[in-house]
């Protein structure tokens, strides 16, 4: 165990060579082994780490949360000098209750669906605290307004599946802080939030950790989040902190091999697709019954040596706050390290081979997708109803030309995923044009030609909802090739190996289930079955959003690849602009059905840009401590489709309004003017361009790392 640094006061909590055991027909298997740390009041101790690495068995762990099966094989854990290890669960219960708290990721797994939010946080103080009901609810209400909740009393009388996802949150953060806890324990608190969203809950971490004074240990898989909320970070590998260090020192000088290889699979906000690549760590977390002999990192390490794969190393002090599991970290410069020959020849060197003057693939004009609404009035059951539409997309142009990527993002609710659903024919087009190789696209896919079908392809975000579980990989490949007579009959085996070889995987995954694959593996399958019959233009929805930083590296890799040697043309959808820089030659940015700013990837991210663009910007989580990035928040949440504002669509939450003489009110009234910024580049503002212009960029990253 590392000596416990210096500090003005007692640790909140302390883990001591902690394992974590889960009993099983074969044996004991440890989850996690020889874990030490200590979180201090007013710090956040990140974790971070691929799937499969222990970081939520610690989390459990810690409040006594393992299943029947789970139990503390060694170590200790001391809340504020106490041993939690072999407390009653009734006195672990009390502690959770009133000391302790947890928030999860999926906030529904802590609300209760049939009752109303207000009676499950005042139950909280009435239970543990033995408040009053009326003093229950003022407190309450005062923490919802503290985390921010828009109109808390209504909230109270609601149920949880009538606010958002990132209101849930707030509640469920909420009523962790209802009793001042000494520590909070937050498991990737904000990956199922929009950017914006999430960038207003890790602002909340920072103001509670701040007036709380709350020590935090905060789980996360992605960097960006973990270097604006943490002090220190704990990088976590198949079950073992493999280094720890304060949350700069880690960014600027990580020591341990998979340390440096999880920042190399990061995109990079601030460079062009023409000047990036990823380099993703080859193979994958090994299973916890099955370790390798010496370090665990060995068989990935791109450093490794015989003594590693003898010798197990002990967490060892590099600096008084600098630890790391590795022989020969001092050693190791990660400024000289080069991709082995296998990596360099797996990743775009250099990019898309497409003509500059590629002609125009998709023409989309005017784009309409509307859903009828139910109208509930007693008038709707004589036929008298009024007639009102979800205005999912509402009038979208945009160009895409051969070869390259579209790439398009926006918040939850804004119609991206509506928008590629109705290019490809799964939703029905209600007004406007789409034209793809010169042909007409505005029927549904049920209706269109066999051979245009083919043409236009898609990669689901969640490939186990494509994927049928009673069939083998290679029979879900054959189909499309049977279906659509890309090969002979008797070539139909050869060609689907063939296929799966291209996407790194090799022929024994023929005859594997869904099931037998990771969630990487089977994004691959989705991606190698889009492919399959070479099509033009193929849909990316959200296609890496669930994935380790490596397997998206490996994936964004394999996409860009394929594009380059089939010059295919794709659109690509994400929340992650980080992600969308890398891969994307063009950018939409969309807000509630309308295309609010367009054009090429390197003029969306320097200014001028649409005031959403830039709020888009100032919310990204940037895995980089020493970034300096605006401040700027949206306050409220997208606006109904079924009733937007008049005017500008954002003009509810738009920061800018203010630069117009009138103080905004065109924008209240009036429909934008597209202005032209040259080169392809529009934005769709009030705002003249030259005072869009004059804006200071949102991110400013040091030279030497942007």
């Amino acid at each position: 165990m590392p000596p416990l640094t210096a500090k003005p006061s007692s640790p909140v909590v302390r883990v001591e060579n902690l394992s974590i055991a889960y009993e099983t027909r074969g044996g004991d298997v440890n989850a996690v082994r020889d874990v030490s740390f200590e979180i201090y009041r007013g710090e956040t101790l990140g974790v971070v780490g691929e799937s499969g690495c222990g970081k939520s068995t610690l989390a459990y762990g810690m409040v006594n949360y393992l299943g029947r099966n789970g139990k503390i094989a060694k170590g200790d854990i001391y809340f504020q000098g106490q041993s939690l290890v072999g407390k009653a669960e009734e006195e672990l219960r009390r502690l959770r209750g009133d000391q302790i708290s947890m928030v999860y990721q999926d906030p529904m797994t802590s609300l209760n669906p049939v009752l109303r939010i207000g009676e499950q946080m005042t139950e909280v103080l009435t239970v543990h605290r033995g408040v009053s009901e009326g003093e229950a609810r003022k407190r309450c209400i005062d923490m919802l307004k503290r985390v921010y909740m828009p109109d808390p009393e209504k909230v109270m009388e609601r149920y949880p599946h009538q606010i958002s996802g990132g209101q849930q949150q707030r509640v469920v953060i909420a009523m962790a802080l209802l009793n001042d806890p000494a520590l909070l324990v937050m498991d990737e608190p904000t990956t199922a939030l929009d950017v914006t969203v999430e960038a207003a809950a890790l602002d909340l971490v920072a103001d509670l950790r701040r007036d709380f004074d709350t020590a935090i240990l905060f789980i996360s898989h992605n960097l960006g989040v973990i270097a604006r909320v943490a002090n220190r970070v704990a990088v976590m590998y198949a079950g073992e902190v493999i280094e720890l260090a304060p949350v700069a020192e880690i960014f600027a000088n990580p020591r341990h091999p998979y340390t440096q290889g999880l920042i190399r699979c990061l995109p990079k906000l601030g460079r062009s697709k023409s000047s990036s690549a990823l380099f993703p760590i080859r193979g994958r977390v090994p299973p916890p019954n099955h370790l390798p002999p010496g370090c665990v990192f060995e068989p990935r390490c791109d450093y490794a040596r015989e003594a590693c794969r003898r010798e197990r190393p002990g967490l060892r002090s590099l600096a008084d706050t600098h630890f790391t599991r590795c022989l020969f970290s001092e050693e190791i410069d990660p400024a000289v390290w080069a991709p082995s020959p296998e990596l360099q020849s797996a990743i775009r060197s250099q990019p898309s081979t497409a003509s500059e003057t590629s002609n125009d693939i998709l023409n989309v004009s005017e784009l309409k997708t509307y859903y009828r609404h139910p109208d509930s009035s007693p008038l709707s059951m004589i036929g008298l109803g009024k007639k009102e539409f979800v205005k999912a997309v509402d009038g979208v142009d945009f160009v895409v030309p051969k070869g390259k990527t579209l790439g398009v993002v926006g918040e939850s609710g804004c119609g991206k995923s509506t928008l590629i659903k109705t290019i490809i024919g799964l939703e029905e087009m209600s007004g406007g044009k789409a034209q793809f190789m010169g042909f007409d696209i505005n029927r549904k896919v049920n209706q269109r030609d066999l051979s245009l079908i083919r043409e236009l392809q898609m990669v689901f975000q969640n490939p186990d909802a494509t994927m049928n579980p009673s069939y083998t990989v290679g029979q879900q490949l054959e189909r499309p090739l049977r279906r659509f007579r890309i090969v002979p009959a008797d070539k139909i085996h050869d060609e689907a190996v063939r296929i799966l070889q291209s996407v790194k995987l090799d022929e024994h995954y023929y005859d594997r289930f869904p099931r037998q694959l990771s969630g990487g593996e089977k994004q691959r399958v989705g991606i190698a079955r889009a492919f399959a019959g070479h099509p033009d233009l193929v849909l990316c929805d959200e296609p890496v959003s669930a994935l380790d930083v490596s397997v998206q590296a490996a994936v964004l890799n394999l996409l860009l690849e394929i594009q380059r040697e089939h010059n295919t043309t794709m659109i690509f959808i994400s929340h992650d602009l980080s992600v969308v820089r890398f891969i994307s030659d063009f950018v939409a940015v969309m807000y509630l059905g309308q295309v609010v700013e367009i054009g090429p990837a390197e003029a969306i991210y320097a200014p001028p840009y649409h005031p959403y663009t830039e709020s888009l910007l100032a919310a990204v989580p940037i895995p980089d401590p020493d970034a300096e990035q605006k401040h700027i928040r949206l306050e409220g949440s997208v606006p109904s489709p079924l009733h937007p504002p008049s005017g500008c669509r954002f003009h509810t939450r738009c920061p800018r309004r203010s630069l117009l003489p009138d103080g905004g009110k065109v924008c209240e009234a009036e429909s934008p003017p597209w202005q032209d910024d040259g080169g392809g580049h529009r934005i769709f503002c009030h705002i003249p361009l030259a005072q869009l212009r004059a804006l200071e960029p949102v991110v400013n990253i040091p030279a030497a790392k942007g």
